[in-house]
């Protein structure tokens, strides 16, 4: 009875396709979770009622335009090419010729746990001034992800921590940024605001300020964490951040979540 129906009726068709298909269950399921004071990331699918609604259109290709004006190496002006063999724009040197690459920068932070808490520090500092985030920064060269991630807490929060796992990876290919996010505890419980903070304090997962986080990706790995948490079960999380363009960083609707992997 079911098959004739939807064969005589293409939109109804459609749409029992696209219900049916691997990522729309997998955001149904996460869309049915309860989250405290989160309001809800735009995604594919949504409500955990089971309806579906339209999906996003598809980001946008990055057309980056490098920032190198000048090559580093001869001071020269460089120009905007395609070198052979390669399929993107670059910055090449109008004199000596040299080809010069951009690449992403990595972030990295903790997700500091205590007594059923996290800590989050409120910034100091312009972008999103007075928003609260996990303390996190640029990764420098010559450390480890880890150590950078330990470095940055105890810049911002004047914490002492044990890197325990790694959480999360997320990718932001608009912005150039990729983020590593790692669970740690305190050594000592003692923290306080660092230069670029206002203040820190320690929150319970129903008192996180969903409404006054600092950027997509803090938004985004503290829902993961509290799914987590009230399932009784913490995961380590890989998703790509769609940012729309010209969306200010702390837009809570200006992102999209794809390629979500929980293992």
């Amino acid at each position: 009875m079911l098959l004739p129906l939807l064969r005589s009726h293409p939109l109804l068709l459609h749409r029992a396709a696209r219900l049916s298909s691997p990522r729309t269950r997998l955001l149904l399921r996460r869309d049915a979770l309860p989250l405290a004071r989160s309001p809800p990331i735009r995604m594919a699918a949504s409500s955990g009622s089971g309806a579906s609604s339209p999906a996003p259109a598809p980001p946008a290709a990055v057309v980056h335009k490098s920032k190198i004006k000048f090559c580093p190496a001869c001071g020269s002006p460089t120009k905007l090419a395609i070198p052979d063999g390669d399929e993107k724009m670059r910055a090449v040197c109008s004199s000596c010729g040299r080809v010069h690459y951009e690449n992403p920068k990595m972030v990295v932070g903790c997700l500091v746990e205590h007594d059923n808490k996290v800590l989050l520090c409120r910034r100091k500092i312009e972008p999103a001034y007075g928003l609260w985030t996990l303390p996190a920064g640029y990764l420098e060269v010559g450390e480890s992800a880890a150590e950078g991630a330990s470095r940055e807490t105890l810049e911002e929060a004047c914490a002492d921590v044990e890197i325990v796992s790694p959480f999360a990876q997320l990718d932001i290919p608009l912005i150039g940024q990729s983020y590593i996010i790692f669970r740690a505890r305190l050594k000592t419980p003692n923290f306080s605001p660092g230069a670029e903070s206002l203040e820190c304090a320690l929150f319970a997962l129903d008192d996180i300020p969903f409404d006054s986080l600092a950027f997509s990706s803090i938004i985004v790995t503290l829902r993961m964490y509290t799914e987590d948490v009230r399932s009784g079960s913490i995961k380590f999380h890989y998703c790509t951040i769609n940012k729309r363009l010209g969306a200010s960083p702390s837009d809570l609707r200006s992102f999209d979540i794809d390629n979500h992997i929980a293992v």
